[in-house]
């Protein structure tokens, strides 16, 4: 059997979504399929056909992107169990934003269906405010947080509108959060500190900003009312980078992590403080394995997202 005693299980968040996500994971694990079924009832909606066939362009809209990564980290998790042969108790768990959901579900700390609604909820939220504040995100390659940081301040005192570091993802890869026209000045900023590469994000929901304030704000009614519980294994919160024990303090990580940073580096270190030895990243594509190596050169990842995938690293 697997050993789980130093496994860390990683769910990615918004920009891993992709169509097809899930669909060949469901056709071989009847325990995935399932939790595709359970997510089209609850939602009303053909959430699997979406992710299966798309169309992109609405897939990659924020209320629909959120429960279809939600539900695709819960289905792969089911397909690992089945392999695996009996409940799986990993080392720990963490999620990447959106994924932070998913890693609490599998921690037992967020039941399936209240989880759904709560990311659908949070998706519709986030619109809404992207509707009312739109703002955009860019990422600055090779800038330090230092060089990320004052940028940021400068441009928002110049523009008189807020840029913020929205993500920190591993050590050159920062992405910056805000005001479109506070994000375009900051872009000059960069170039004018040296930093040769920035990449603005085909985003319009400025996330982890001050533009998502009213969604916290409103979204906080629902985090109230969801039924958690204490995680059964350790659970490293984005905007705290530090493992969350109480149900307090899930719902306030999670009403914070709107308007706050990823701590993402921090994150994938304090996990490895724990006793991680492998991480295994649950969800479409393999954004947050790629992160690893940079954060740390010894970290041993693999992206499962097939069920060869899931195979050679399981068994089965």
């Amino acid at each position: 059997m697997f050993d789980w005693t130093s496994v860390v299980l990683l769910f990615p968040g918004q920009g891993s979504q992709q169509v097809g996500m899930g669909a060949q994971v469901a056709r071989e694990f009847p325990a995935a399929a399932e939790v595709f079924a359970q997510a089209d009832a609850l939602l009303g909606y053909a959430l699997s056909a979406l992710c299966f066939e798309g169309p992109a362009e609405k897939l990659d809209q924020t209320q629909y992107t959120q429960p279809a990564l939600y539900v695709t980290g819960v289905a792969i998790f089911k397909a690992l169990e089945a392999l695996n042969g009996s409940p799986i108790k990993p080392l720990a768990a963490a999620g990447h934003s959106l994924g932070e959901f998913t890693a609490l579900t599998i921690a037992g700390a967020l039941p399936f269906e209240a989880g759904l609604k709560l990311v659908a909820e949070r998706g519709r939220l986030m619109a809404e405010a992207g509707e009312k504040n739109p703002g955009g995100m860019a990422a600055l390659l090779g800038a330090s947080m230092d060089d990320a940081r004052a940028i940021c301040e400068q441009s928002s005192a110049e523009i008189g509108h807020p840029v913020v570091i929205g993500n920190d993802n591993c050590p050159g890869q920062v992405v910056i959060s805000g005001d479109n026209g506070a994000v375009d000045r900051a872009l000059e900023l960069a170039k004018a500190r040296g930093i040769k590469r920035t990449i603005r994000l085909q985003v319009s929901v400025a996330t982890h900003s001050p533009l998502m304030s009213a969604a916290s704000a409103d979204f906080r009614k629902a985090l109230d009312a969801a039924p958690l519980s204490a995680p059964i294994i350790p659970v490293i919160g984005n905007a705290s980078a530090a493992s969350l024990h109480t149900v307090e303090e899930i719902r306030a990580e999670l009403n914070a992590q709107l308007v706050s940073t990823v701590r993402w580096t921090e994150s994938v270190m304090a996990l490895q403080t724990l006793g991680a030895k492998t991480f295994l990243e649950l969800g479409p594509k393999d954004v947050l394995t790629g992160l690893l190596k940079r954060i740390h050169k010894d970290a041993v990842g693999f992206a499962l997202n097939t069920p060869e995938g899931l195979r050679q690293v399981v068994g089965g």
